[in-house]
């Protein structure tokens, strides 16, 4: 697909922009750039001084941000790489420390209305959801090789699909007749698994096997925490991160990472004086969801929650 079809509404945007930016002369990283919509949003706001550094591991994305950003006047900087790594890019620029950072864990509307990606349950396509295309894992070798076992333990962990053994019993036995290699074999198979009358109530079948898959194929969980830690360290004094979850694993992770990086004094409460010398990182520590004239707009905005702090 080329560059300028990477379409995106970008969730609580405005909100986004404006807790982010408070130095128009700083240096901020958008860490899941995707088609630049948060990042387009950032850099407008910044001086020709200003630097936007955007990363991404998605190629497409890459190609489709350049163009999207080239109008903008600050400094830009874009950067193919996983966002676990942002520590890296920051060293490959000689940046020690900087402004505000940001974090969209969804996946981009690009990406699900993408066939031929394998994200999207209401697209046939290759089972594969890989958000770097370069990876080896891919959603289709672990619906095919994962043992039953493990199957069913993704689904329930990643998904908290109900029906976990049951969808992993019904892949294990279909795989034996016939290699599932696309996004419909997989529905069907889903479908085939869930008994009818529950079928009927709440989302698709298949969305929260396909949210496992998708979370497995790209550690999705594995490199949050350290990354936020990663990230806090990072920040200028007065500093902000952003980050946007879309469902309650992710969420509960940036929260309770927040929460102990706000918290001072960890020694036992009948210490008469503190000896471990621990002083919060972050203060302003809330969180905003979407208003409802943006959910009714854009469906995709109905999970989303904005996460956010300022370093101490």
């Amino acid at each position: 697909m080329a560059a300028n079809e990477f379409k995106h509404k970008s969730i609580l945007l405005d909100e986004s922009v404006k807790w982010l930016i408070t130095n128009k002369d700083g240096v901020y990283v958008d860490c899941t750039m995707g088609g630049a919509g948060h990042s387009f949003g950032f850099a407008s706001q910044l001086n020709e001084d200003g630097m936007l550094i955007g990363i991404d591991q998605d190629e497409d994305a890459i190609a489709a941000s350049k163009k999207r950003l080239a109008p903008c006047k600050c400094r830009i900087a874009t950067v193919k790489s996983n966002f676990k790594d942002f520590d890296a890019v920051l060293d490959s620029l000689n940046i020690e420390q900087i402004d505000g950072i940001f974090f969209d864990l969804g996946v981009s509307s690009y990406q699900l209305d993408t066939p031929e990606r394998g994200f999207s349950y209401m697209h046939d396509g290759p089972l594969d959801m890989r958000m770097d295309k370069s990876a080896k894992l891919s959603a289709e070798y672990i619906v095919n090789n994962y043992s039953e076992s493990e199957l069913a333990d993704i689904i329930h962990r990643y998904g908290e699909e109900r029906w976990s053994k049951r969808i992993a019993s019904f892949i294990a036995a279909e795989r034996k007749n016939k290699h599932i290699s696309t996004t419909f074999e997989l529905v069907e198979i889903i479908k085939k698994a869930i008994p009818k009358g529950a079928r009927m109530d709440g989302p698709h079948p298949a969305k929260r096997t396909f949210q496992a898959l998708r979370i497995e194929v790209n550690n999705e969980l594995g490199i949050l925490q350290k990354t936020m830690e990663n990230a806090v360290a990072r920040l200028k004094t007065g500093g902000r991160i952003g980050v946007i979850t879309f469902h309650s694993l992710e969420d509960r992770i940036i929260k309770q990472t927040f929460a102990a990086l706000a918290k001072g004094c960890i020694c036992p409460p009948q210490f008469p004086v503190c000896v471990c010398g621990r002083k919060p990182q972050l203060k302003k520590v809330g969180n905003i969801v979407p208003p409802a004239e943006e959910i009714e707009e854009n469906p995709r905005a109905r999970s989303a929650r904005l996460r956010f702090a300022e370093k101490c």
